[in-house]
């Protein structure tokens, strides 16, 4: 059942591009990292590190105050936590308050942060709302800043959590997790969120309220072959199930989203209710397996995704050891490969889900932050690309920021 959204339907004004130096905000497996360009984004610097040691799945710079970062951590003295900076990443404090579960409602099992996976600002008409994702599946919000975090019972307590997240038999690697924590940039009471092997949600009550939005979607490869191979395919379709690996939403069409899931690549218009497979457009022998997809800040219809070994082995490494990107331009109907300067042999990295981003720049820049702790960037929109830094820890997320000044 598809919501009744009462958001208005336009697009929005394309900002105006940035110059100069950018900051890279790095997660890694053992600790977080600013890493400065210069001007012309040609040499990168490590300028700042916070929590070494410290699991840090995202690091997030606020676009209502650039020298506010958040990030997640996670050690063996503190848990579970959140950490925030008001000087662009230089001095962290941690928050007084961590994301922890509330007293399970009636059917439902008792869940703990294991580790908080996602961060995302609220809207910018609520300067000091933050909302966070952990794993097991949770959301929860900061009204102050991120100091201290409540969870959002309307989706914690729902009644048919268990469901939606598979429970305590949900095996997904690493742990469970909501992710793509997505804000109408229209509305701030319009919400989406995405549960591993639970599917896509969203809200238009700020949260109070919840429905799937996974038509279009399989849960598994074996659904997908059903889908290939015949009628009836319609029969198997869930509502709920589904393994999305990220979601995104287009900057100047908030209506426009694209999916990265366990069994193909996606794109929906939101007025249309159905997402369409368009990973299959790829070039012949490039399975639309991956875990990162990235949309073109000023073009709706331009995106690229990082495929990932196919087979049925999940090896979670680019194919046959040669990584590369594919663009399209036009919604998925055609891709393209972008990887001059990328290895051509025996590169057997892979990019998380947090670890492909954009500056505001024109041409656009891209970043890639690898399994193997090097950080690569394209400062012609990925035509081509150079290693800008190495030996970091292996990197979880990669967000891009405007220079401190």
């Amino acid at each position: 059942m598809t919501p009744s959204l009462s958001h208005p339907k336009h697009k929005l004004r394309l900002a105006r591009p940035k110059k100069g130096r950018v900051r890279l905000l790095v997660g890694t497996r053992k600790g977080a990292f600013v890493v400065a360009s210069d001007s012309e984004r040609q040499e990168f610097e490590v300028q700042a590190t916070e929590g070494l040691g410290a699991m840090v799945h995202h690091m997030v710079a606020d676009p209502r105050a650039p020298k506010k970062v958040v990030m997640t951590a996670l050690d063996l003295e503190h848990g579970a936590h959140i950490r925030y900076s008001d000087d662009g990443g230089r001095t962290f404090k941690r928050s007084r308050k961590s994301p922890a579960f509330a007293d399970a409602a009636a059917g439902l099992q008792q869940r703990r942060v294991h580790h908080l996976f996602w961060l995302s600002p609220g809207h910018a008409q609520d300067p000091d709302v933050w909302y966070a994702g952990s794993s097991p599946q949770g959301l929860f919000r900061s009204r102050d800043a991120g100091q201290t975090w409540r969870p959002v019972a309307g989706l914690n307590n729902h009644p048919l959590l268990d469901q939606w997240t598979g429970g305590s038999q949900d095996s997904t690697p690493d742990g469970p997790t909501l992710h793509s924590i997505r804000i109408d940039p229209r509305d701030s009471s319009h919400l989406y969120v995405a549960l591993s092997a639970g599917g896509v949600l969203e809200s238009d009550n700020a949260g109070r309220t919840w429905t799937p939005v996974n038509l279009g979607t399989v849960r598994s490869f074996e659904e997908l072959e059903e889908r290939v191979g015949g009628p009836g395919f319609e029969d198997v379709e869930q509502e709920f199930g589904q393994d999305p690996h990220l979601v995104v939403m287009s900057d100047t069409n908030p209506d426009r989203l694209w999916q990265q899931a366990r069994t193909g690549i996606y794109r929906m218009d939101r007025e249309e209710g159905q997402w369409q497979r368009v990973g299959d457009n790829l070039p012949r022998g490039v399975e639309d397996v991956g875990f990162a997809i990235l949309s073109h800040p000023r073009d709706p219809d331009a995106a690229w995704v990082f495929p990932l070994d196919g087979t049925r082995a999940w090896s979670r490494t680019a194919p046959s050891g040669r990584p590369g990107l594919y663009r399209t331009l036009d919604g998925g109907k055609n891709w393209s490969r972008q990887d001059r300067g990328l290895p051509r042999a025996h590169a057997y990295w892979s990019v998380k889900r947090q670890a492909l981003a954009h500056d505001a720049h024109d041409p656009l820049g891209l970043y890639i932050g690898t399994s193997q702790g090097e950080i690569w960037s394209s400062v012609n929109e990925g035509r081509s690309w150079r290693c800008v830094a190495r030996h970091l820890p292996q990197i979880y997320s990669l967000e891009v920021v405007g220079a401190s000044s």
